[in-house]
């Protein structure tokens, strides 16, 4: 089908209530996200993208075709992708890595040889090279023969394919600092950058559903970093995802969320980290 060029210049109606009630329930029962009403904007701009290169008209046909058997089920994994990449950046919150940096150089002194850490929802990758970029920093600071890896996981195929391309624009790293981009930035001759090849190769990128934790072999991490992700689900799938991530830290291993994330949890194998610059919790052992 292709969209006709008159009906693409022209705006697309409102979408109704009924209709933007139909998508955020199949959008919660798909992928847990919750979609709030004041997001109604967006999700329209991102379906009428989606519609006029197809050349479909109006929302309820659109809805009616994702549910259409094997195609709609390939439609709607190319929609999630348009719907769930989040805008991130490198070091986003920087105490956040200052912690986690001080954390494994602790797991260093007391013998640890080999670091594990992952970045749940990944997006883009900036937050995972992030990890990456400190890791290294730490190990080479403390030298020896320790080594690290980075798992980095979402839902969307589209950002994990640019996660593990590793290229970015100069403009995205700019917040990253001149001993860092010299060490494993490298010009990529068109204007950005791309990950140095020594970094890319302690870096695995996998397709992973939060909701589905509990189907994921995922065990033994010294640090999982979780920001910027919980606030899209309801607080029992918060909960319940947490709960999830808590039992695949080693004894020690540490969690760290975005501040402000979730309220009120608490996990009998995990300690609470007394800082007020950052969200984390230590498993106890």
């Amino acid at each position: 089908m292709h969209p006709d060029s008159g009906w693409a210049l022209q705006p697309l109606a409102d979408m109704s209530t009924a209709e933007f009630d139909n998508w955020c329930q199949l959008l919660e029962e798909r992928s847990g996200i919750v979609w709030r009403h004041d997001r109604k904007a967006y999700l329209e701009v991102r379906l009428t993208a989606r519609m006029r290169e197809l050349g479909i008209s109006n929302y309820d046909g659109y809805y009616r075709q994702v549910l259409q058997g094997a195609r709609g089920a390939l439609e709607w994994s190319c929609l999630l992708d348009r719907l769930t990449v989040q805008e991130t950046r490198f070091f986003r919150h920087q105490p956040s890595f200052d912690h986690v940096a001080e954390y494994l150089q602790q797991r260093l002194a007391a013998g640890q040889e080999n670091l594990s850490l992952w970045s749940v929802g990944c997006a883009t990758g900036e937050e995972a090279w992030s990890l990456a970029m400190t890791a290294a920093e730490v190990v080479g600071t403390c030298g020896g023969t320790a080594g690290f890896s980075v798992l980095a996981t979402d839902i969307s195929r589209t950002a994990l394919a640019t996660a593990r391309d590793g290229c970015y624009s100069a403009r995205s790293v700019a917040g990253v600092c001149g001993a860092l981009r010299e060490h494993y930035l490298l010009a990529d001759g068109n204007g950005g950058v791309r990950v140095c090849e020594a970094l890319a190769r302690r870096a695995c990128f996998s397709r992973i559903n939060i909701l589905e934790l509990a189907q994921t072999p995922v065990i033994g991490m010294d640090v999982i970093f979780c920001q910027n992700v919980l606030i899209y689900f309801r607080r029992w799938q918060r909960r319940s995802i947490l709960n999830q991530l808590a039992a695949r830290l080693l004894p020690g291993g540490m969690l760290i969320l975005g501040v402000g994330e979730i309220t009120g949890w608490t996990h009998p194998q995990l300690v609470a980290v007394d800082n007020d610059k950052i969200l984390a919790f230590v498993r106890k052992g």
